[in-house]
């Protein structure tokens, strides 16, 4: 039994999605798993309807995400595979001491064209034979039925552990390709949690960096370096509008929403030296919320709102994080003392703790953890060079960039360093990920 859990734990999953020809999909590989997660069985939902087969393995995707919560271990042989309560052998699960099993079926939607399915699943004890979860989605399209299956993966996860999971919600990321001569394109990516159906929305010959997402999920800002200078730009996820917020001379960069979405937090140079600033996205206003010779940087929200997180080398001369209310009211607080190096920083959903890239002096840059108010940290990781850290918005998972062997891929791992994965492209670097808000629809 704890075989084929490990089994699993190791499988390297690839899910093609609707990417242009130049890119293709993140692939996922387990590489730290844990001994504790619990089995779960996922049975293959069956077809319950007249005409062609559905086009994803709903019950593979759900299989695959919560072995990718690091908390559960689906099985890879399962005795039976019911659509009904009723076909269910009890005596098979409670053998394997599997205390939970989902079924399913798919098929086409009751009074709906060919190209609209309906899928139901359902979550079950197997030792009470009492269900826990199960819902209908009566009227699915072809091209949702991965993010319906993302949708029952949240359900499950809830019903199981009482927390919201956070499949159903979407990564931006950008990736580097070398050509043939020399040169490099720049691609902006948005794709679901699990690295499939990824979507360009802006490729270029000049680099792209520090994606954010809106709270509602419709947005993201980055910075743009068209033309061969920075300025930080919005784009519409559903339309593809761009707009420029700012491109004053010198350095544009780090833009961060803030919670309510009618602000943004960004460092510019437009009067000296890079300063944290605050804009009202509907005025344009701006107000300045630090000062001095100082590199001030990497502006990071608290979940309400009141305050900002930064990066400053205003003490010694290394990075280290600070503090300061988002009314500009205050002088920085800092909150970091271990190591020679404390950057990009990031709260916790609920605002308990920080994520940030730390380095005790010896040029390993890694990924540590924070509790606000506690001086304590814990590093996560072991990579040489790890960045860019993001958190899951269940605040479970951190995502997070790492370079090994000169090619750069994407990583997360738990947040108390348990289980780890890598996320990574064939012949492509891929680099600054932004983990979206819990989104309800894609």
């Amino acid at each position: 039994m704890r075989r084929l859990q490990r089994c699993l734990i190791l499988l390297v999953a690839l899910f093609a999605g609707a990417a242009g020809p130049a890119w293709g999909a993140l692939r996922i590989e387990i590489t730290r798993g844990l001994e504790s997660a619990t089995p779960i069985a996922v049975a293959r939902f069956g077809w319950s309807g007249p005409g062609p087969a559905s086009p994803e393995s709903v019950s593979t995707i759900i299989a695959a995400d919560l072995a990718r919560s690091g908390r559960f271990a689906p099985l890879q042989e399962l005795p039976q595979h019911p659509l009904r309560k009723e076909e269910v052998r009890w005596s098979d699960w409670r053998r394997l001491r599997v205390g939970s099993l989902v079924i399913g079926s798919i098929g086409q939607a009751v009074g709906a064209g060919a190209r609209e399915y309906q899928v139901e699943y359902r979550l079950f004890d197997t030792f009470t034979g009492a269900q826990l979860a199960g819902k209908r989605y009566p009227r699915v399209l072809p091209d949702q039925l991965r993010w319906v299956a993302h949708l029952i993966s949240d359900e499950i996860y809830y019903a199981l552990t009482g927390e919201r999971g956070a499949f159903a919600t979407r990564i931006a990321y950008v990736t580097e390709t070398a050509g043939r001569e020399g040169e490099v394109a720049y691609t902006l990516n948005v794709a679901d949690s699990d690295g499939g159906s990824p979507v360009v929305l802006r490729t270029s010959p000049y680099p792209i960096m520090s994606p954010s997402w809106s709270p509602d999920g419709r947005w993201l800002a980055y910075v743009s370096f068209d033309g061969g200078s920075s300025r930080i730009m919005m784009q519409e996820l559903a339309t593809g509008l761009r707009r420029e917020v700012t491109g004053f001379p010198g350095i544009n960069g780090a833009p961060a929403f803030s919670p309510d979405g009618r602000r943004l937090a960004l460092t510019l140079s437009r009067e000296g030296s890079p300063d944290i600033y605050v804009m009202d996205l509907e005025s344009g206003e701006l107000r300045r919320l630090t000062s001095g010779p100082d590199i001030d940087t990497e502006p990071a929200w608290s979940p309400d709102g009141r305050t900002l997180v930064f990066t400053s080398d205003r003490s010694g001369g290394r990075p280290q994080l600070f503090r300061i209310p988002a009314s500009g009211a205050g002088a920085p607080e800092r909150l970091t003392f271990t190591g020679g190096y404390n950057a990009r920083a990031a709260f916790s959903p609920d605002g308990s703790r920080l994520v940030f890239v730390h380095d005790e002096s010896n040029g390993d840059y890694r990924i540590a953890v924070m509790e606000i108010g506690n001086e304590s940290i814990e590093v996560i990781t072991n990579g040489r060079l790890d960045e860019s850290p993001t958190f899951a918005p269940n605040g479970r998972l951190i995502l997070y960039a790492t370079t090994e062997g000169g090619r750069s891929a994407l990583a997360a791992v738990s947040i108390d360093g348990r289980f780890r994965q890598r996320l990574s492209i064939d012949d492509t670097g891929v680099r600054d990920p932004a983990w979206s808000p819990g989104l309800s629809r894609r």
